[in-house]
């Protein structure tokens, strides 16, 4: 997600005017997850480093203590869902330079596909939109980032994404994956040693 916002930003720089509407709905949706997920995903890391990774030598324990920091430097998650909404309303063409990035991807993952319906009917639904901010800009992030997997990951990585993001089989914590997930050729893809 980050790299596909770093390119939007510069082809916006080259006067791309529809990387420039992608980029100014997208880098804030991409903050303001990557802001709110930093904590567990470092708490997570921290927990894989067992004791060692909390005492202050290791870099674990900076990590873990400046995590939170993200989303009081870059906005707290309403400044950033506010942003989001100011976007959508003040240029409306962002929502559907957005639409037009995830429509690339229909047809790649039925659980995609439906999670995109379901966006699309949220965003469409201008009067909840404000009360319904954090979770439209969940959605916008999920389905970002499934539509990326989609189309530029193989095909075990993506669905394994779309099975638990998109289509809920999964619990609340890192690792819940549902039977169906090919665990081991996605472990075997991220060994370093291969």
């Amino acid at each position: 997600m980050a790299f596909r916002v770093a390119r939007a930003c510069d082809d916006s720089q080259q006067g791309d005017t529809a990387a420039r509407k992608l980029e100014r709905i997208a880098a804030a949706f991409a903050k303001y997850w990557n802001c709110k997920r930093a904590s567990a995903f470092v708490h997570e890391a921290l927990e894989c480093h067992g004791g060692n990774g909390f005492v202050e030598e290791h870099l674990m324990a900076r990590l873990y203590r400046e995590a939170p920091l993200n989303s009081i430097w870059e906005g707290s998650g309403n400044v950033i869902v506010l942003d989001v909404l100011r976007a959508m309303q003040k240029e409306p063409d962002c929502v559907e330079a957005l639409l037009a990035e995830l429509r690339i991807a229909r047809g790649g993952n039925h659980g995609f596909d439906t999670f995109l319906n379901r966006l699309e009917d949220a965003l469409a639904d201008v009067e909840t939109t404000e009360q319904n901010g954090r979770r439209l800009v969940e959605m916008m992030a999920y389905a970002f980032q499934g539509a990326l997997l989609i189309r530029h990951a193989p095909d075990f990585v993506a669905d394994a994404f779309c099975a638990t993001r998109l289509s809920g089989d999964w619990g609340r914590m890192f690792g819940t994956l549902p039977q169906t997930v090919a665990l081991q050729r996605i472990v075997d893809r991220a060994r370093i040693d291969r």
